[in-house]
């Protein structure tokens, strides 16, 4: 079957269809890769750093033959992982025989991989420019124009779940932090998995939203986003795009401050108090030495109430003040009571 080099705007739509197989070494593939990829490398990371020693320090000829070597003893194994992408029951139902190929720049490990693969009979697509071609659209994303709309709200206000209700209900939705899994809080690592790294979150967020950016030009709707800060745990929102949503209408959910503590209370106070405390410490600079100091204490004493009342008055302060630095923020700003914490408030968009 033949072997055909596609640019990046064409590889990113068949990748709809068809299975994306990354021959980076493990290492490249687990900092950051194309979402969905498949991780089968043509070396590991030690032989990677061997042929690299060996290129630096004797030559390319020495460099390549060590690389056939490796490549000799993987050949039959890689066309096994790569039919066992079809076989897999809980895989996508792929274009049979069809193969999207990358290493990191298109060089000799896709190539090499996509000459053997072409011996069983399958339809290689190599993407030109390799994972390097795939970054650099990922940064174009981001410059990008998109039909905003931003859900806000002081800590407490459900923006999440309502976001969540408003998804089932056909609203474009993107949620920045499901993908940084992080709350955005010093609270916000809590029962989350592990961050991804800067690289793989910007990879993330770029699919989705070329994939929001086209339902929304065919169905003429609205990509929704909760406000944030830019910085969302040891993640950076891209400062192009950050900037595009703090330029975008703000629909903001009014609620009472009782009824946000208790929504806080039902999702953090059954966390232990040693983790707690540890994102409580977190704050400690900007709190302040008392405020910290009461919030422990209310905390030790089993008084939910008293500790989130004094971190909520904290975060509302930081809310308004970057509600202040924006432009055009009466131009921007749509305010909706609501009476309390609740999903359906989904239905006044």
């Amino acid at each position: 079957m033949p072997i055909e080099s596609i640019q990046i705007d064409q590889f990113i739509s068949l990748s709809k269809e068809c299975p994306i197989v990354d021959v980076r070494s493990p290492s490249e593939y687990l900092h950051a890769h194309i979402p969905n990829a498949f991780s089968i490398p043509i070396f590991t990371d030690e032989q990677r750093k061997i042929i690299g020693t060996a290129y630096k320090k004797e030559s390319r000829e020495k460099a390549v033959n060590l690389g056939l070597d490796f490549f000799s003893e993987r050949m039959k194994s890689i066309s096994e992982e790569v039919k066992n992408i079809f076989l897999k029951e809980n895989n996508p139902p792929f274009s049979e025989q069809k193969i999207l190929l990358h290493c990191w720049r298109g060089g000799m490990r896709s190539q090499t991989v996509a000459w053997l693969l072409s011996l069983f009979g399958y339809q290689i697509f190599l993407l030109e420019g390799g994972y390097k071609a795939y970054r650099n659209w990922v940064l174009t994303q981001f410059e990008k124009k998109y039909p905003l709309k931003i859900l806000g709200g002081y800590t407490g206000s459900g923006k999440t779940e309502t976001l969540q209700k408003m998804k089932s209900e056909g609203h474009l939705v993107i949620d920045l932090e499901g993908i940084a899994h992080h709350k955005g809080s010093a609270f916000g690592s809590l029962g989350q998995p592990p961050q991804p790294s800067q690289e793989m979150f910007e990879n993330l967020l770029a699919i989705e939203l070329d994939s929001a950016m086209e339902n929304a030009q065919k169905n003429q709707q609205y990509i929704w986003l909760e406000d944030e800060s830019r910085r969302i745990g040891l993640i950076n929102i891209p400062i192009h795009f950050w900037e595009q949503m703090h330029q975008s209408p703000l629909y903001f959910l009014e609620i009472p401050f009782e009824e946000r503590v208790q929504f806080i209370i039902s999702n953090y106070g059954n966390f232990s108090k040693e983790a707690l405390t540890e994102s409580i410490l977190r704050l400690q600079k900007r709190l302040g030495g008392l405020e910290t100091k009461n919030a422990i204490q209310f905390l030790s004493e089993n008084n939910l109430e008293g500790c989130f009342e004094i971190l909520i008055h904290y975060y509302d302060k930081m809310y308004q003040k970057g509600l202040e630095s924006r432009n055009d923020l009466k131009k921007l700003l749509n305010k909706i009571p609501c009476d309390k914490v609740d999903e359906n408030n989904a239905t006044f968009f």
